[in-house]
């Protein structure tokens, strides 16, 4: 097992990274005020790992509730965030009660605004079963769920009290998803890890074949990361750079998930499209050469992932990247990269270059 910490004072937490990890209760209860807690599941992560999770904590005096929800991004709204809610009201489940999220990004997302709101907040626990939540969305706080405007446009910044990453699970995770986390795994290289991106080009062929050494120090590099900026800029209020550089592609990507619908694009298959529109905006300000487009591009090719945009017109695009939590003034913040390795935050690209970045990734 590799530990690290999310560095945020009297809320720091830890990154447990390993195989065989769901049965160590132990490293669990550690984090549990009271004996009594609740796991937030779909029901296709449940048949795998629900009862390798829940006895060890049942055995160790644990009293817990389990909550099974649909699988699948469409299912991220109130009427699924409600289910949690009735649920842990009919159980009688208070102020104390531990939340652990079972799954995917998903799960994740929507356990943590349900802990962040349920009786003005509980503890919150991320047990991450696919590769993009493991590198990514199951550390920082971010929690929320989705409105048919624009995704994760209602949520929180909740912290969890840990985060337990098993590598085993992704044994069981579909080529599809494997390598929907993959996008973000790459986004650290290009944002702010040259050798890390680096490595990812000598190595992408063992993370496709889940090499267990491989997989364990992408999700250990990706983690450390990101860990490093949230504990800079927790909340995203950087004026500049900050938290913000995380969502390299994700501007692009979240207009594609909601253009197309929820569902449609697994969200790193959207973040992969939308990295390579903002690779070629960055080349069209003079910031990239075509031979670093083209080095990203195939990268991400290599990794399973499109490389090619929704069937969108790039109107449509900009009015659905209107709505992103970016938009300052009525100005919208986009994530570029000034090089291989360095993102900034860049609110000066007008509609046109943005428009003609898009249509130049929308085409063969």
């Amino acid at each position: 097992m590799h530990s690290l910490n999310v560095n945020l004072g009297n809320r720091t937490y830890p990154i447990h990274i390993g195989a065989g990890l769901l049965p160590q209760a132990n490293l669990l209860l550690a984090a549990l005020p009271i004996l009594r807690a609740a796991i937030v599941t779909n029901e296709i992560v449940a048949p795998l790992y629900l009862r390798a999770l829940a006895e060890p904590l049942r055995a160790a005096g644990v009293k817990l509730t389990e909550i099974v929800l649909p699988d699948g991004e469409q299912h991220k709204n109130w009427q699924t965030l409600n289910r949690i809610f009735d649920t842990l009201l009919a159980q009688h489940c208070d102020r104390a009660t531990t939340i652990i999220a079972l799954g995917g990004g998903v799960i994740g997302d929507l356990a943590g605004f349900a802990a962040a709101t349920y009786q003005r907040g509980v503890p919150f626990i991320q047990v991450p079963t696919t590769l993009l939540a493991q590198v990514d969305s199951s550390v920082g706080g971010k929690t929320g769920i989705n409105h048919p405007q624009g995704k994760n446009m209602l949520g929180a910044f909740w912290q969890p009290k840990l985060v337990l990453a098993d590598t085993d699970t992704l044994r069981t995770l579909p080529e599809r998803e494997l390598s929907a986390g993959l996008a973000e795994v790459i986004k650290y290289g290009l944002i702010r890890d040259l050798p890390f991106l680096e490595w990812l080009e000598a190595n992408m062929d063992l993370l496709r074949a889940r090499d267990g050494a491989a997989l364990a120090y992408a999700i250990q590099r990706s983690c450390a990361n990101k860990a490093e900026v949230v504990a800079e800029d927790e909340h995203e209020t950087a004026k500049e750079g900050g938290r913000a550089l995380l969502n390299l592609g994700h501007t692009f990507g979240h207009a594609i998930e909601t253009g197309m619908g929820y569902g449609a694009w697994l969200h790193g298959e959207a973040v992969a499209a939308g990295t390579l529109m903002a690779a070629e905006l960055s080349r069209r300000l003079g910031w990239l050469t075509d031979a670093d487009v083209l080095r990203v591009r195939h990268l991400l090719a290599r990794a399973g992932l499109p490389v090619k945009g929704a069937a969108l017109d790039a109107s449509r695009y900009l009015e659905l990247m209107s709505h992103d939590k970016k938009v300052v003034a009525g100005r919208l913040r986009l994530v570029l990269l000034k090089r291989l390795g360095e993102a900034v935050t860049w609110a000066e690209a007008s509609p046109a270059e943005i428009q003609a970045a898009i249509e130049a990734c929308c085409h063969d």
